[in-house]
Parts: structure tokens; C-alpha cells; sequence
């Protein structure tokens, strides 16, 4: 077995662990953060909106020479307005300016064909308008908002209320530092980039609803045992299923990485980086969300609830009533106790007698020593070896 693989199962088993839950103060500081330095960013810088959402005309050229550079600068002076170049494989440019019209239009294609040396009858103009990308962008809105209502829904019926605003709550995240993102690095927002943004949000509730499922196994019955409170069991959840949500966020970041930083940067297809980059902090959000930010939540919110103040005032006194008692052995650590973390108060009352480590490492309700056997009557009785037959 893999080292990694090692690593999966100790934490599984509960041997080993990282107490996130019990510092859930720190992640929600470190996303406050980021999510404030986003929403500086969009509404600073504002998202760079793309020919389809702003309206304006694409002029395809034939295969020329002239780098995408001296394209862009060219096509800035004839419109006086930023503009997007990329050399197309086959040695041709796509020269994108947002808002202009027809008119104008027909004007920048002449001024193109003169600074490029080409016939006006080579280089095709595509005129887009607004209102198409206007009909984009409220179905994208329309369908996230659907979205949203049905997993808030579905987590509700499945799981539990806390559960579902948990998630509502990562999902918000993980799209508010998509968004802020694309405003700081000013890449341009299309089509491309909507479908990415749609496409993530069941990325970043797969995580989430493995370990949601985790705890929901893990706390049946939880208020009939007294050695963990729920933030323990959540906190076990997570470390439960943290190297398989590793797994799955690197297995899947590692082709949006190649689109990302390989098509778009190494080889300039940056048609691709509208829903690569989407993807890549879209999924690495989400992992992040799933484990520091909806799981310490639920458990926030659930401790909340009189029965789990009960529990973990149950929980605190036995551990203080075990400490008490630790001058007759050593109490057994809760990572070698029952795997799934259930200890049932029918086994006896919760005042009686921690586990304890004996001499060979065995354990049992009482302190290991010396125990008075009484002495049987008959021992030995009519035999000088003091043995029976």
C-alpha cells in the first residue's frame, strides 16, 4: 500500500487528524478575506464583458504576417477603443472591438486593410449585438438561481436544514471568488465563461456532499454516547474523507491546468482561458470550501441546538471526571477507541471508570493491578501436593 494510501486509512480510522473544526475562526478569517478582496476588485476594476454581452464587430483576417501586436495597436487607432487580437493557427488574425456599429464598423475594416497591407475584401466583419448577450446573461442568471433553490431543497430532504445553508453558503464563496478573480486578472468574460461558472457548482457540492454524508453516518445516535461532541465527529468527517477529496480536486485540476496555463499561456489559444480559468479556481475553491469553510459551519449551527450543549457538557465532565481518576492508569486516547466514534451509554453510566492501560497494554473499566482472589475451601484438602486430581 501507498504511502498516500497509508495516510487515507489512518485518517479514516481516526489515528491520526488535524482538528480543522477547532480552528474554523482562522478559515473564516482567511475567506472574509479573499472574498472582500474580490468584491474590492469587481466593483474597483469591473469585469472586462466580452463582444457578446457589450455588443460590437469581430474582423477576421486572411493569413498575414503582421504579429497580433501590431494588430491590436492598429485596430486601437482606427476605433479608438481597446482591442483583443489572437493569431489563429493557420496564420490568420481575429480582431475583436465592443461597441461600435455598423458605420463604424465599415470604417475600421478600411483603416484595418490599409495598415495591414490587405485587400478590404479579405478580412470578414461579424457584427454582434447587445441584446444577444443581454438574453445570455439572464438565462445564466435565471438557471443559477434554479440551481441554488433545487440543491438548498434537495441537501434540506437528505440531510438537514444546517446542512443545505452550509452549502448555500460555500457555493456563494467559491462564485464570489470566481467573479473577483476575472476582475483582477482582467481576462474576458463570454459564453465560455458562464458555462465554467455553471459548471463548477456541482464540482464544488461534491466534495461538500461526501462530507456531509460522512457526518450524517457518524452522528446517528450521537446523543447516546459521551465520548465525542459533534464538532469532534464533524472534524473526524472531514480527515475521514480528506485524502479522497484531494484525490478528486487534483485529478480534475490537472487537465484544466494544461488548458489554462499550457493552451492559453505556452501556445496563445486564449479562447481557452474564458472557461479555463473558471474551472481551475472554480474547482480549488470548492475544495477549500467543502473542507474549512461547510463543515465547520454545520458545526457551528449544530451546537447550537440544547441537546448537543447538553452532550458537550456530558463530554466535558467525563473527560474531567476520567482526568480525576488518572492517578490509577493512563486514560485511553478517543483515536483508539470504536471506529466510528460511537460509545453507547448502555454499556454502563457515565460516571463509572474510564478505560485505563494496563502493564501489556490491555484495557479495561477498572485500574490494572493485583487482584485478592478468595481461596477456595477445598484446595488441597487430603493431598500433600495441595493439587486436585
Amino acid at each position: 500500500m501507498s504511502k498516500l494510501g497509508t495516510l487515507g486509512a489512518r485518517l479514516h480510522r481516526g489515528e491520526i487528524g488535524y482538528d480543522f473544526v477547532a480552528k474554523r475562526r482562522i478559515w473564516y478569517g482567511v475567506s472574509i478575506l479573499v472574498t472582500i478582496t474580490a468584491i474590492v476588485g469587481l466593483v474597483v476594476r469591473g469585469l472586462n464583458m466580452g463582444i457578446e454581452f457589450e455588443g460590437g464587430a469581430v474582423f477576421t483576417t486572411s493569413k498575414t504576417s503582421v504579429s497580433a501586436a501590431d494588430a491590436e495597436g492598429y485596430a486601437e487607432d482606427a476605433s479608438g477603443k481597446d482591442a483583443i487580437v489572437q493569431k489563429l493557427g493557420n496564420g490568420t488574425l481575429r480582431i475583436q472591438v465592443s461597441g461600435i456599429d455598423t458605420g463604424e464598423s465599415d470604417r475600421i475594416k478600411d483603416d484595418l486593410a490599409k495598415d495591414l497591407k490587405a485587400d478590404p475584401d479579405s478580412i470578414n466583419a461579424d457584427l454582434v449585438g447587445p441584446s444577444w448577450g443581454e438574453t445570455i446573461a439572464n438565462k445564466a442568471w435565471t438557471g443559477l438561481a434554479i440551481f441554488m433553490v433545487l440543491v438548498v431543497i434537495y441537501l434540506a430532504i437528505a440531510f438537514e436544514w444546517r446542512m443545505a445553508l452550509a452549502a448555500l453558503v460555500a457555493l456563494i464563496h467559491d462564485i464570489t471568488i470566481t467573479v473577483g478573480i476575472y476582475a483582477l486578472v482582467g481576462f474576458e468574460v463570454t459564453p465560455g465563461t458562464v458555462i465554467g461558472l455553471l459548471t463548477i457548482l456541482g464540482y464544488s457540492l461534491y466534495d461538500t456532499v461526501v462530507v456531509f454524508d460522512s457526518l450524517k453516518e457518524s452522528s446517528k445516535n450521537i446523543t447516546k454516547q459521551t465520548r465525542f461532541t459533534y464538532a469532534e465527529i464533524a472534524n473526524r468527517s472531514i480527515n475521514g474523507t480528506l485524502v479522497r477529496s484531494i484525490n478528486t480536486t487534483v485529478v480534475a485540476l490537472l487537465p484544466v491546468a494544461g488548458l489554462l496555463f499550457i493552451g492559453g499561456g505556452v501556445l496563445g489559444a486564449g479562447t481557452l482561458n474564458d472557461i479555463s480559468l473558471s474551472l481551475f479556481v472554480g474547482l480549488a475553491a470548492g475544495a477549500y470550501s467543502s473542507i474549512f469553510i461547510a463543515t465547520p459551519l454545520v458545526a457551528d449551527l449544530k451546537e447550537r441546538e440544547p441537546q448537543m450543549k447538553a452532550l458537550k457538557r456530558r463530554v466535558l465532565a467525563k473527560r474531567a471526571q476520567a482526568a480525576a481518576k488518572n492517578e490509577v492508569g493512563q486514560p485511553v486516547p478517543a483515536s483508539e477507541g470504536e471506529p466510528d466514534g460511537q460509545e453507547s451509554d448502555e454499556d454502563g453510566p457515565e460516571d463509572a471508570a474510564p478505560a485505563v492501560v494496563g502493564p501489556r497494554g490491555r484495557t479495561g473499566s477498572r485500574a490494572a493491578g493485583p487482584r485478592n482472589q478468595p481461596t477456595s475451601r477445598g484446595r488441597g484438602r487430603g493431598r500433600p501436593s495441595g493439587k486436585r486430581r
